[in-house]
Formats: C-alpha cells, sequence, structure tokens
C-alpha cells in the first residue's frame, strides 16, 4: 500500500474508524492515499477537508472537470502516476466522452493545450505548469495574463488552489510510496452540496 504501516479499516478504533467511515466507497474500500494518513488520523482529516472544499464545493465556479484537468496535469508534472490514474478517470466520468477524454489526455501529454482546450482554459493550464515547475519564478504578470484571458480574481483563487492542493497530494503520494493496488480507480466524494458528506462513489 505504501512505504510505511497503516491500519486497515478492520482494525480501526476511535477517531480513525470515524474518518474511515466518512470517506470510504464501496465495501469499506478506503483510498490508499487515505489510509496512508491513518497513523497520524488528524492529518487524514485536514487532507479531506481541503481535498473536498477545493475540488468538490458548490461555491466553485469553475467546472469540476476542468478542476480535475489542472490536477492530472500538475500530477503528470510531478511524476505522479497514482494522482493522474485517480483523477483522469474521474474528469473522464465527468466529461462523458471518452473521444474527447482521450483528446484531453494527449493534450495534457503533449502540453499542447490549444488542441483540446479553449485559449481561456489553455492560460489556466500554462499557470498551473509554472506554479507546479517554478514556483519561485511566479510573478504578479502571471495573474495578470490569467485576468486578459477571462478569468476573475476567484476563478484564480480556484485554479491557484487546485494547483497547490495536487501538488501536496503529489507529494505525499510520492513521499510514502503510496500505490493504486487494492483502489477503486477514479471515487471522488459527488455531493458536493453536503460539505461533510466525505463518502466516495
Amino acid at each position: 500500500m505504501s512505504w510505511i504501516k497503516h491500519i486497515p479499516f478492520e482494525q480501526a478504533e476511535g477517531k480513525l474508524l470515524k474518518l474511515y467511515k466518512r470517506v470510504k466507497g464501496p465495501d469499506n474500500n478506503v483510498d490508499n492515499i487515505m489510509l496512508a494518513h491513518s497513523l497520524r488520523p488528524h492529518t487524514m482529516e485536514g487532507h479531506m477537508v481541503m481535498y473536498k472544499n477545493v475540488l468538490h464545493h458548490t461555491g466553485n465556479k469553475i467546472p469540476k472537470w476542468f478542476l480535475e484537468a489542472m490536477g492530472v496535469l500538475t500530477s503528470m508534472l510531478n511524476g505522479c502516476t497514482y494522482c493522474v490514474d485517480h483523477h483522469f478517470s474521474g474528469m473522464e466520468r465527468l466529461v462523458d466522452d471518452n473521444e474527447r477524454a482521450k483528446k484531453i489526455r494527449q493534450a495534457l501529454e503533449s502540453e499542447q493545450f490549444s488542441d483540446a482546450f479553449d485559449e481561456r482554459q489553455a492560460a489556466a493550464l500554462h499557470y498551473t505548469k509554472k506554479l507546479s515547475c517554478t514556483p519561485a519564478q511566479m510573478s504578479e504578470d502571471d495573474i495578470a495574463k490569467l485576468h486578459s484571458s477571462g478569468w476573475d480574481d476567484g476563478e484564480v483563487l480556484e485554479i491557484n488552489q487546485v494547483v497547490a492542493y495536487f501538488n501536496y497530494a503529489n507529494r505525499t503520494v510520492l513521499g510514502l510510496g503510496v500505490h493504486t493496488d487494492g483502489d477503486i480507480i477514479g471515487l471522488s466524494p459527488n455531493v458536493s452540496e453536503d460539505p461533510d458528506n466525505w463518502n466516495h462513489s
């Protein structure tokens, strides 16, 4: 599951069991990235609060499929196949068009964003790449480019938070050796209306 010990669902007690019940999917399946937090349940709780609010909240204005696409790009740039596999599958389900999803993946892999995205989305993806790869080189001009492409400040914040979250998640996965064995790929907490509902489906 990872390079450190974890506590399986069947052996969990107290706060950890309560959190497992909140994040579980079918057949009490808990994603390996969450199992990796089991020795410090408070970090799992912090992770899930961030994840749910950044990607799955009704206050977001950017379509969820594009938030996922930025997450997939971030994960590709970081070499995090775990997050690419999970979130591309989730994005594919949201797009609900296999050919379009295939085109999106090819554009993300080649970084030829205009092959599958409009100019506004491509600007967000360029921001995603720069923030992920060379964060110390970010400048106010990068925000100006997003503004000129039609993103308002609230949307810029959404873009920033998705990229920041995925860089955190990627480093959690890569730093602990988390893999997808035993995971159900592509599940997500799809009840956006309830910030406290973390169940994956």
